[in-house]
């Protein structure tokens, strides 16, 4: 008979709220969970017993904390890669795994690997500056429009201008850039894929996104998705095979744009749970938390069935309120039926700053999307 590995000790680095609701799905299965960040403020502090304030980009840092794990994981992948390859050197195990991450922390290496490896992704030119991109664009080498990424440090919609006319040229990014084709998007779409230690995969239902105009931000997402039911296999196995090829142990959310002519591309990846995945929790079979921690232990990864309609809205601070939070409407959301309010417990609000979800279930898709709109006009997160 096989033994369990509940007595393994996994170490999260990131304590922001993927963190938090790893934590949670952890407690259910008595796991032994430890979490490393900045200090007390952060979201998983409030259900991590095991929580050790450190700098996940320091190596000293991550050195001592992954000493005391025996599996390591991230939240965020913004994290010293040096020191988890060191630590993978000793025999820990380190999910993703350090070389994978190389790839996705930088744009421009995940755009060459795209390409590689033939996965569809829009072509892309990169560039070391802003101001070589000017250059090009007055050389008319380069055409509007396009979309400039950094190709380090941008998350939560930060990183990424898009370039439709002169005036847009005035607000380029400084630093290293991919710049690529902007795609005449019909539909944005994700796949979250999970694969344990032994290569077992399984993906969770298209999940449909649409965006904050201004934050570039996920302010409203919806599943099952609205696209062909053709283009739904196609993406999830389209998913499935990125995972593979990268060979990812845990989660990997793939955001995807399907174009006015039918063609689906690749945009980026996260090697981790994801915003897209939140409404799993109350939507599907098993939540992407659990299916995270079942595939870094190598545990059986049960079902992704999707059990109800759902869509899930963003919490953001609310425009021009900086300061301590506070929840307007929240009495009249928590009366309704079949919605399911996440607050991450971040002390400050500001602008666009995620501070919860919450998810919206219904016997069909329309009675949900309905319900979602409600909570959006009802439920602000301003400062006192």
């Amino acid at each position: 008979m096989a033994t369990d590995t509940i007595g393994k000790r996994i170490g999260i680095l990131g304590g922001g709220q993927l963190g938090k609701m790893l934590c949670q799905a952890g407690s259910r299965l008595g796991l032994m969970l430890s979490v490393m960040d900045k200090d007390h403020t952060f979201p998983a502090y409030s259900v991590c017993p095991n929580f050790t304030m450190g700098d996940i980009t320091s190596y000293e840092d991550v050195m001592a904390f992954g000493s005391n794990a025996d599996i390591l994981t991230i939240e965020i992948e913004k994290v010293n890669i040096e020191a988890l390859e060191a630590l993978e050197r000793e025999g820990k195990e380190v999910y993703p795994r350090p070389s994978s991450l190389r790839i996705i922390t930088d744009k421009g290496k995940q755009k060459i690997f795209y390409e590689g490896a033939g996965f569809p992704t829009s072509d892309f030119v990169l560039y070391k500056s802003k101001d070589e991109i000017i250059n090009d664009v007055e050389q008319g080498t380069l055409k509007m429009p396009f979309v400039q990424k950094l190709r380090t440090e941008g998350y939560d919609g930060r990183g990424v201008h898009v370039v439709k006319t002169d005036d847009d040229m005035v607000a380029l990014l400084e630093g290293a850039s991919v710049v690529e084709d902007l795609i005449d998007v019909d539909k944005e779409f994700a796949v979250i894929v999970a694969r344990s230690v032994s290569g077992e995969m399984a993906a969770y239902p298209v999940v449909e996104m649409q965006f904050h105009p201004m934050a570039n931000l996920v302010e409203f997402l919806f599943s099952p998705s609205t696209i062909p039911s053709a283009k739904q296999i196609e993406a999830s196995q389209l998913a499935i095979q990125l995972a593979e090829k990268l060979e990812m142990v845990g989660l990997l959310a793939v955001e995807m744009f399907l174009d006015k002519s039918g063609k689906i591309w690749i945009n980026e990846v996260a090697p981790r749970p994801h915003n897209s995945g939140h409404h799993t929790i109350e939507a599907c079979a098993i939540s992407q938390y659990e299916m995270h921690l079942r595939a870094l232990l190598d545990w059986p990864l049960g079902s992704t069935e999707q059990l109800r309609y759902a869509v899930m809205v963003n919490l953001l601070g609310a425009e021009g309120h900086n300061g301590a939070a506070e929840y307007q409407g929240l009495r009249e959301i928590m009366a309704m039926s079949e919605v399911y309010l996440h607050i991450y417990g971040k002390k400050e609000t500001k602008p666009f700053r995620k501070m919860g979800h919450v998810t919206i279930t219904g016997s069909s898709l329309e009675e949900a999307i309905a319900k979602a709109h409600q909570v959006q006009n009802t439920l602000k997160v301003i400062s006192s």
